[in-house]
């Protein structure tokens, strides 16, 4: 039997195994994807990220990766945060596609000593008081395990939280977010950001000679989705916007988001965890998805106790927060002390 299954392998999934396993607990990744997913939905990665990525050893690895942004928005607004005011040593956000960031951080769960297995769809589970039976999805087939705990990291529509009974509500989309990751011919300077009457943008260079242009425009304005993005359709708003097209052309990919947001009436059900996307759903402007990576998980994760030496059972120890509810995260201290429990 194992310890704990994580369900999910993207960054909350791959952050909380490598957690866990510096705890001393026996984790597996069980990973619906066969190949990672190439369309990066998240770029930015904020400076308390990257302190905790620093707390543990780690951050130099990103930081070679990405441009440096030393100022980002708050709700769209046109003033600009100066992120060198804070007392941080990185006072920045890191832009780095999230493939890459997927990346880094299954590399460093793997070296932890996390299992990962991807091509492995969780389809079901069933839990009593002293376990958590798995149904899942193959390559050679269906199978089961069975686990002391689960922990759902799979996405909006996670197949854990349904499974465990855990409602989702919140509110529709009222407004719609675009982005196209595309060639430019003539792309602007640096990192471009642009808000006025007719929207808002921003253009970030991503690595292969490849420019993300991700905003939103009073058009978007609407309950309705407005169909696929066409690239005559962003050429036409990021023109509108910036007088310009820059030069557009070969896109690699072109999607929309909405604002819809949810949050899981409970982040626990016995021996099921939700964690990530699959416990809240929320606009994903200014990149506060890969901030709730490295805040959520290692709260989780800090509640988990080491196993305890000699013949005991792996089944008998259970996680010192079992009333788990949606609240704020426990936040991680800066400067390399300990987290506060």
């Amino acid at each position: 039997m194992e310890q704990v299954i994580v369900v999910g392998a993207g960054p909350v999934g791959l952050w909380l195994a490598a957690e866990l396993r510096l705890g001393g607990v026996q984790v597996m990744v069980l990973e619906a994807r066969q190949e990672r997913d190439p369309h990066s939905k998240a770029l930015t990665i904020h400076p308390r990220t990257l302190e905790i990525l620093a707390f543990r050893g780690i951050v130099d690895r990103f930081l070679a990766e990405g441009p440096h942004i030393p100022s980002g928005h708050f709700g769209g607004l046109d003033d600009r945060m100066d992120f060198s005011v804070l007392d941080t040593p990185f006072p920045f956000t890191l832009a780095l596609p999230q493939a890459r960031t997927e990346e880094l951080l299954e590399e460093h769960a793997l070296a932890a000593g996390a299992t990962v297995r991807r091509g492995h769809r969780v389809t079901g589970l069933t839990q009593d008081a002293d376990a958590v039976t798995v149904t899942a999805e193959g390559p050679a087939g269906p199978y089961t395990l069975t686990a002391a705990y689960v922990v759902g990291c799979d996405g909006t529509a996670s197949a854990v939280r349904q499974a465990a009974g855990i409602g989702f509500p919140g509110t529709g989309t009222t407004v719609w977010g675009w982005l196209g990751d595309v060639v430019l011919d003539r792309p602007p300077a640096g990192i471009a950001n642009l808000s006025g009457l007719h929207g808002g943008l921003m253009i970030v260079p991503l690595p292969g000679g490849v420019h993300r242009i991700v905003g939103s425009d009073p058009a978007s304005v609407r309950s309705d989705r407005p169909g696929e993005l066409t690239l005559d359709e962003l050429r036409a708003k990021v023109t509108r916007i910036v007088g310009t097209d820059h030069g557009m052309r070969d896109p690699r990919w072109l999607s929309r988001f909405g604002n819809a947001t949810r949050q899981a009436e409970r982040y626990r059900a016995g021996r099921v965890f939700l964690a990530g996307d699959a416990a809240h759903m929320h606009f994903p402007t200014g990149g506060v998805g890969p901030t709730w990576v490295s805040r959520t998980p290692p709260t989780s994760a800090g509640s988990w106790p080491r196993p305890s030496p000699g013949p005991r059972r792996t089944t008998s120890w259970t996680p010192t927060k079992p009333n788990a509810t949606p609240s704020a995260p426990t936040c991680w201290s800066v400067r390399g002390r300990r987290p506060r429990s």
